[in-house]
């Protein structure tokens, strides 16, 4: 079993939750979008 993992999908994750910990106006939803991005492309 190998696990290929690229940097884009960490770095989005990693970016969505930084902003949903230092959140302004607007930046929920690039956080949400970031997160399941990431999810997304580690998944497929």
């Amino acid at each position: 079993m190998q696990i290929n993992v690229t940097a884009e999908p960490i770095v989005s994750i990693i970016a969505g939750i930084l902003i949903l910990i230092f959140p302004r106006v607007l930046n929920y939803i690039v956080a949400i979008y970031l997160i399941i991005f990431g999810i997304l492309r580690l998944i497929n």
